[in-house]
């Protein structure tokens, strides 16, 4: 099913969670309406593919290579990316599902997180310069010493960050998300 080696591949339907693979490659693949909750794929390599409807909640990716990997419609509830390597690290998503996930260290310049739940993620040590958190709800995530110059939170929801804990030269927020900007100073401000 899963070969060690797959490129140009469409992979449907597949329901294995807790599946264990090591080492495979996966290159222009994509994944549709698949359950891999709880499994393991282990120092392997995605390549510019496509992940739609999936459920990876609690997968983990530990040492692999994520280069240019889309998700959508998809739950990727409590996944470490931190574990993932760094060099060429590429993601993008849209309506996921991807709270309490890992972004602690990792490079995000430029990226979508679009119309996603992202509630108590941590976002530590990452550079989301220039990242677009169009219409995601950030609950309880924290930035802590993370770049988010030029980062764009006007339709973002429910986030509070310290400015002066993490770099936001440029970033844009809307007038409603003052509150959370100044939540650490135990300001209330009226609407």
């Amino acid at each position: 099913m899963l070969a060690k080696l797959n490129e140009n591949k469409a992979f449907d339907k597949i329901i294995e969670p807790n599946l264990k693979i090591q080492g495979n490659e996966f290159d222009e693949c994509r994944f549709t309406d698949c359950d891999f909750s709880n499994s393991q794929f282990l120092n392997g390599r995605f390549t510019n593919c496509e992940f739609i409807g999936c459920n990876l909640s609690m997968a983990k990716f530990s040492g692999s290579t994520m280069n240019d990997v889309f998700f959508k419609d998809s739950k990727l509830l409590g996944i470490n990316f931190s574990d993932c390597v760094d060099f060429m690290f590429g993601v993008g998503f849209e309506k996921c599902l991807l709270d309490y996930c890992s972004f602690m260290g990792k490079k995000l310049v430029k990226t979508n997180f679009s119309d996603c739940s992202i509630k108590n993620a941590i976002f530590t040590d990452a550079d989301l310069t220039k990242a677009v958190f169009k219409r995601a709800d950030l609950a309880g995530t924290l930035f802590f010493h993370t770049l988010l110059k030029e980062a764009d939170f006007t339709t973002a929801i429910n986030y509070a960050l310290d400015p002066a804990l993490n770099v936001v030269k440029k970033a844009k927020f809307s007038l409603y998300g003052l509150p959370g900007l100044l939540a650490q100073y135990d300001i209330k401000v009226q609407h």
